[in-house]
């Protein structure tokens, strides 16, 4: 484990304009840097990098983050990857505390392999591209699918000539055991004795399989004529392994942010067959089931999934393990469905024979997940009977256990309930202890009170709320057809149903501008400091911890808080929930900061004198009264001075 305290001092010491601008042309905008965004397609730039706060943001897909984040996101990069590739830019030695010498040796010896197994296969893969090109047979098979030498160069296509060792002509050994090591080679006998050894892929298409970063880490081949088996893969090693890898993934992150959700099919030639015809965003599961592990890679590039299988039994089945993998992933702000081709139609027949635009209607009508569940659960059991409909939530209930809670899993229990011819309440206490509660039903929730830091109720207008008359409706009426009952010609609101989000309070706004610029807190009087301090709950512990931090570490951007905030457990979400609309076009200035502070004062005093006042004053207490009426007359008038 990386220490929290590297992490800080790195994202102090990195540019994030440096480490974003190898990657993304940026010009300067102000105090900020713009350029096309490399994460969705657009003509005009929308990404904003800030060297202020040491973030970037898009105001067209919604990404943003810090320096660590770009390179997650853009180059495909772990969190460990990132980080170290961002220590060697700057001349920081990564520290590893943690591990003995004898794990760091094994980890190091083990990179060093890992990098030469992806060197010997990117030379066979060059070695196979090239002969594509030598072989008319391969080409004219190619161009039977409908694919065009663009689509085969950017996907690196290739051929296995026929042969037991074509492959040494393309390496200096054949006898090299990074061969056999990588899958090429096959050998055969005791080790020590005489090994026979052999080409793997033999008289088939190529298709390299890469990973993120763009290393080429297997193959899969696929036979010209007939024969067994159709499909052959690269075996386990060191650098592959079918259950966490996607074929295509390299090649679509562009696609995944275009289209914004990534399209999972079952082949290689799928895959490709769709780039050809705009569908720029698949992927390939590896001659495996769909695993929770490639659920979670597709979720890093994009919020919604769209699983594509063969409406016989065996797509059914893929569909089933499918579902049971993305189920632990499938969170509120997430989409997963689930599309189902006729029987006599995979993907790479379908959009050549019908055309993108039929594929893409049938990606319009996939299956959501939540009623794919209720399908899963309900096939082979008759709904009629007691007995039918006991079974259907026998097996629901364990895909019901793994979603994660929130409304989604609150909603598929009321759906299953109905199903089964239950009561809400009655299944969820059936299920509690096994599944955890979906939480209480709306009649049944308690009033709490409100969160800490809302501003207090005015009780004047809250006393005798006035209650609106009841209107009769006649039962037999009707529209008159006069006056604009249907809103004609208005605009639709195309915001209504969707969530409101509160204005921000300005407390919340001066401490937004604290999280963004910490060096202005020193600037700050003390009374204002102060005032700040006696914020109320989460909003007085997070200026708290502000100022401990500043103690302790001096100042620095919002991109270092926010790890340290992580690191120390402290209050981060209410610093992200106050950051989350932090990305403007225009950075706030001081005075900002200082009229919103200004104001909070005025207020501050305002309720002092209200309750000065209400215990009948006298003396002393008028003059007090008066010194604070003079005070807020002085900070209204530098409150005009600065807007003025």
């Amino acid at each position: 484990m990386i220490p929290p305290g590297f992490i800080q001092d790195l994202l102090s010491r990195v540019d994030i304009v440096e480490v974003v601008g190898r990657h993304v042309e940026l010009k300067k905008a102000g105090i900020n840097h713009k350029g096309l965004c490399p994460f969705h397609g657009e003509k005009s730039p929308s990404f904003t990098v800030s060297p202020t706060r040491q973030t970037y943001h898009c105001f067209g897909c919604g990404v943003h983050g810090n320096a660590i984040g770009f390179l997650m996101e853009h180059t495909g990069a772990g969190f460990v990857e990132a980080v170290q590739d961002l220590a060697q830019q700057t001349g920081m030695q990564v520290p590893e505390d943690e591990r003995s010498p004898e794990e760091r040796e094994r980890a190091a010896a083990q990179k060093v392999r890992q990098a030469t197994l992806t060197e010997v296969l990117a030379r066979a893969s060059d070695h196979y591209r090239a002969q594509l090109k030598k072989s008319p047979r391969a080409v004219a098979y190619l161009k039977g699918r409908g694919l065009t030498g663009q689509i085969a160069a950017q996907f690196a296509l290739g051929y296995a000539p026929e042969g037991w060792r074509a492959l040494a002509s393309a390496f200096p050994s054949y006898d090299d055991p990074l061969l056999a090591e990588s899958g090429m080679v096959i050998t055969s006998g005791e080790e020590g004795g005489e090994q026979k050894r052999y080409d793997r892929f033999r008289d088939r298409v190529m298709f390299p399989i890469r990973n993120v970063q763009g290393e080429t880490i297997g193959f899969g081949g696929r036979i010209l004529d007939k024969g067994e088996p159709k499909y052959l893969n690269s075996p386990e090693t060191p650098v592959f392994s079918k259950g966490r890898e996607l074929y295509g993934l390299f090649e679509a992150r562009t696609g995944l942010r275009q289209r914004g959700y990534a399209l999972v099919v079952e082949g290689y030639m799928d895959v490709v067959a769709l780039a050809q015809h705009g569908f720029n965003n698949a992927v390939a599961t590896l001659g495996t089931a769909c695993t929770a592990e490639h659920v979670q890679k597709l979720f890093r590039f994009t919020e919604s999934v769209v699983f594509s299988f063969d409406g016989d039994a065996a797509g059914r089945r893929a569909a089933g393990r499918a579902l049971e993998a993305a189920l632990p992933h499938a969170t509120d702000t997430r989409s997963v469905k689930f599309l189902f081709l006729p029987t006599e139609h995979d993907p790479d027949s379908y959009v050549r024979d019908l055309g993108a635009e039929a594929f893409e209607q049938c990606v319009a009508e996939a299956v959501p997940l939540s009623r794919q569940l209720l399908e899963t659960a309900a096939e082979g059991c008759d709904l009629g009977s007691a007995e039918g409909r006991a079974r259907l939530l026998a097996n629901a209930k364990p895909l019901w256990n793994a979603l994660p809670q929130g409304l989604l899993k609150r909603q598929m229990l009321g759906d299953l309930a109905r199903r089964a011819q239950l009561p809400d309440q009655e299944l969820m206490g059936l299920w509690q202890a096994g599944g955890g509660s979906p939480g209480p039903s709306r009649s049944e929730r308690v009033f709490d009170g409100p969160p800490d830091d809302a501003p207090p109720p005015d009780y004047e207008q809250q006393a005798s709320p006035a209650k609106p008359a009841r209107r009769e409706w006649k039962k037999d009426w009707k529209p008159s057809g006069k006056g604009n009952w249907k809103r004609r010609g208005e605009p639709v609101d195309e915001t209504m149903g969707t969530p409101r989000r509160q204005p921000i309070s300005p407390t919340d706004h001066a401490l937004r501008m604290l999280l963004l610029s910490s060096d202005w807190w020193e600037r700050l009087s003390l009374d204002q400091q102060q005032l700040l301090h006696e914020l109320p709950g989460r909003q007085g512990e997070l200026v708290g911890w502000l100022e401990r931090f500043l103690v302790n570490h001096g100042t620095a951007p919002w991109s270092v808080l926010e790890a340290t905030l992580q690191a120390e457990d402290g209050p981060l979400d209410q610093a992200r929930r106050l950051t989350s609309s932090l990305y403007g076009e225009e950075e706030p200035q001081f005075e900002d900061l200082q009229h919103v502070l200004r104001q909070l004062q005025i207020d501050a005093l305002a309720k002092q004198i209200q309750a000065l006042i209400a215990s009948n004053p006298q003396g002393e207490q008028l003059r007090e009264i008066a010194r604070l009426r003079q005070e807020i007359d002085q900070l209204k008038k530098a409150m005009l001075v600065s807007s003025g």
